[in-house]
């Protein structure tokens, strides 16, 4: 990785500058058009000055901050509320393995790691996915760390090491656990279970689902894997990664920034998101917005972006979409080679989204291909119509649909085939169903992709 000294320093301060002053002008605007004697004045520019100014001092605000997970509690069956406490169990420099925790509640039969992706958002960004499983199962999740506030004595942080995070955690949970692994992660989970069939079968997890993940980048073009082709790796390391400013803990280390990332996500569906913010701003002005309401709850968490690692970035770029080492099985950790074909006791079930504009149709499915040695009736896919991206794991399509197949999946699965344990789910499903139906704190946002 060159150095780019002081010029990278000050490329991602100005960055964080322009966002600063953006807020600050929002929270100008919400102050002088609020002040009392402006409501003598029958105008409604005023109105719209100080919705603008919330909206706008909300919105930047919410670039640098981790958002909270805000789990509510779950009803349980003797009539009280099980409160949920999420506990690091397993820390680590550059993600920590976290545990939801219910308490007063018996050990649940399903035991469940979401790897979260680390593409700009935070873990919280599956929150109404793990909200949606925790009736159900003992949820685990990992939570990746921002780039920015870790120290350069931590040392680098590439796609060799996040696969041997993955390794350590499947380790720590034992062969019981189900893995359901979303997006940017799908095709590294499958490289740490492949390593752990090699070097330590007792290890392995019981089913992997991969949702939405880049298995085979070439099997459908996407704008994403379009952008990939068509940039080197030289101009992609000039554009795009910077070095980390004086404000954080991770100063001078090299990133690819949250907020060069957040614009690229809004690119991407420029005309949605513009219409989103029009007409929240003359919600607010007309005096019918909340605190609470649809667009804040997306935006809140959507807005919310972390920095990567420089490595992390140019290696996934470099290896996963441009080498293709996954897709080919040449994938390699300390120039040891990946065998995928070393798979043949973990269930494997892939999820793809019809209208994934992200890691399109073909791309995930490509796991089963390359897991030849997992027999048939341990493979399942599933495609979703009508579905997009961020549908298929936190959206409606998730809720009603995906999850609950998910869920028949694991149980296809479970040691010893738990009648005892199908039965108590039968009787109590309906009611869990209904729970994960309701729209959940990211609402039908589906429409906007990760």
């Amino acid at each position: 990785m060159k150095y780019k000294g002081l010029r990278g320093i000050i490329s991602y301060d100005a960055l964080e500058a322009i966002r600063n002053t953006n807020e600050w002008m929002g929270a100008s605007a919400r102050a002088i058009a609020s002040y009392p004697q402006f409501a003598l004045m029958p105008n409604p520019m005023f109105k719209l000055m100080s919705a603008w100014g919330r909206v706008t001092e909300r919105s930047f605000a919410r670039m640098v901050i981790k958002p909270d997970w805000k789990i509510p509690s779950i009803a349980g069956e003797d009539g009280q509320d099980h409160i949920i406490y999420v506990e690091p169990v397993l820390e680590k420099d550059f993600g920590d393995l976290v545990h939801f925790r219910v308490a007063r509640r018996d050990p649940m039969p399903r035991k469940v790691l979401i790897i979260a992706p680390m593409s700009g958002h935070y873990a919280t960004l599956t929150r109404s996915t793990v909200a949606s499983l925790l009736p159900d199962c003992d949820v685990y999740i990992t939570d990746w760390h921002n780039a920015r506030d870790i120290p350069v004595s931590a040392g680098k942080f590439d796609i060799e090491d996040y696969t041997k995070y993955l390794v350590e955690f499947f380790r720590f949970l034992g062969p019981d656990t189900n893995v359901i692994a979303i997006c940017q992660p799908a095709p590294l989970a499958l490289a740490a279970t492949a390593i752990l069939a090699e070097e330590d079968p007792a290890s392995q997890p019981r089913t992997l689902t991969l949702i939405g993940g880049p298995i085979d980048p070439d099997a459908a073009a996407t704008e994403v894997t379009d952008f990939g082709n068509r940039m080197t790796m030289g101009e992609l390391e000039h554009l795009m990664i910077q070095q980390v400013g004086f404000k954080y803990r991770g100063a001078g280390r090299m990133v690819y920034p949250g907020l060069a990332q957040l614009s690229s996500f809004i690119a991407m569906n420029a005309e949605t998101h513009t219409s989103a913010f029009i007409d929240k701003i003359f919600a607010e002005a007309r005096g019918e917005g909340s605190e609470h309401d649809r667009h804040n709850k997306f935006y809140d968490e959507y807005l919310s972006v972390m920095d990567m690692t420089a490595e992390f970035y140019l290696s996934t770029v470099e290896r996963i979409f441009k080498g293709l080492e996954i897709a080919k099985n040449e994938f390699t950790v300390d120039g040891k080679k990946v065998d995928l074909g070393k798979i043949k006791d973990v269930a494997i079930m892939t999820v793809e989204g019809a209208n994934d504009d992200i890691s399109a149709p073909g791309q995930c499915v490509a796991a089963l291909r390359l897991a030849t040695n997992v027999p048939a009736n341990k493979k399942v896919e599933h495609l979703e119509p009508g579905a997009g991206h961020y549908g298929i794991f936190a959206g409606k399509s998730w809720r009603l649909n995906i999850r609950p197949l998910v869920l028949d999946f694991i149980d296809d699965n479970l040691a010893g085939n738990d009648e005892q344990f199908r039965r108590r789910r039968r009787k109590s499903g309906s009611a869990a169903e209904k729970a994960a139906a309701a729209p959940a704190a990211n609402g039908d946002a589906s429409r906007v992709t990760h």
